[in-house]
């Protein structure tokens, strides 16, 4: 049985931390001590060969400076975005303090509360090597079925843009605009990441399978999806602060929208939902914002 640590105790950590204790020792640290037996000091989790982290997109560069030291760990990263304030994707991210070999990052789509119950699930642990990969893989239950990529950049653009294309399926939810609004703005939502991830070099495959596709339309049509509740939100004409302090969750589509929004002006890139998702955090009426997108 292997040592796998796993850091951040939200309702990730703690799907993956159940998951992974099927067949492995676990143990699982965060900012904020939970009554577990298996939980224990960020010192004494970081020791562990294999280390899984869900600290979010938004915060994770600052506490990698904090409390990363690199003494050979493998780690699998379980988060989803790009970072507001730099626009760096999280394989540049850990990049700094981690090397490539020894990185993997999880995709795919995934609720924590049916993995906490052990239903079905399909994931993609993506790593430029295929040997890191394999060994995550190996290290999962058998109710959940892995597969393995290389493709790092179009599973980090896939997991991170989903969710910017979840908040615009909430807003479209949100103002009653019907499922056939809802199927053509999460299809047209998968053309505009796919044409993201190509400016960066990614496989189109990445985008067609579980790291792209099979993300989305999870994330973009369910109410257990926190994005999505984000998008319900803004739609009923609260605004983001609000919106996120009774979700009383990390939404990383926020941030991504804000990160998309830099993106795009640097590089000329055409990303006209994830621009109007960005102009309605930032105050824009959900219905304008709907006629511009139809009129564009």
């Amino acid at each position: 049985m292997s040592q796998i640590g796993v850091i951040g105790a939200g309702k990730w950590g703690e799907a993956l931390a159940y998951a992974m204790s099927q067949k492995n020792n676990v143990l699982i640290t965060s900012r904020t001590p939970r009554d577990w037996t298996n939980f224990k000091s960020l010192s004494e989790v970081l020791v562990c060969e294999y280390l899984i982290i869900t600290v979010p997109a938004q915060e994770i560069g600052k506490w990698l400076e904090e409390n990363f030291i690199f003494s050979g760990q493998k780690i699998l990263v379980a988060a989803k975005g790009i970072e507001a304030s730099s626009g760096k994707f999280l394989n540049e991210i850990y990049a700094q303090y981690v090397p490539q070999e020894n990185l993997a990052f999880l995709s795919g789509p995934s609720f924590a509360s049916e993995v906490m119950r052990s239903l079905p699930t399909a994931l993609v642990i993506n790593s430029t090597s295929l040997t890191t990969a394999k060994e995550f893989a190996g290290l999962f239950p058998n109710f959940i079925r892995t597969y393995v990529s290389e493709d790092v950049v179009g599973a980090e653009i896939a997991g991170a843009y989903k969710n910017v294309i979840a908040i615009a399926a909430g807003i479209c939810d949100g103002l009653e605009l019907g499922h056939n609004a809802a199927a053509s703005l999460i299809a047209r939502g998968l053309v505009e990441m796919q044409r993201f991830g190509k400016a960066y070099g990614a496989s189109d495959e990445s985008f067609l399978g579980l790291s792209g596709a099979g993300d989305l339309f999870l994330t973009a049509s369910s109410s257990m999806s926190r994005n999505y509740r984000v998008g319900i939100g803004l739609a009923l004409g609260k605004d983001k602060e609000q919106v996120c302090a009774e979700i009383g969750e990390v939404s990383e589509g926020i941030g991504t929208a804000y990160a998309l929004h830099e993106i795009a002006l640097t590089r000329g890139i055409y990303l006209p939902i994830a621009a109007e998702v960005y102009a309605i955090l930032e105050g824009k009426s959900p219905k304008q914002s709907l006629k511009d997108l139809i009129e564009r």
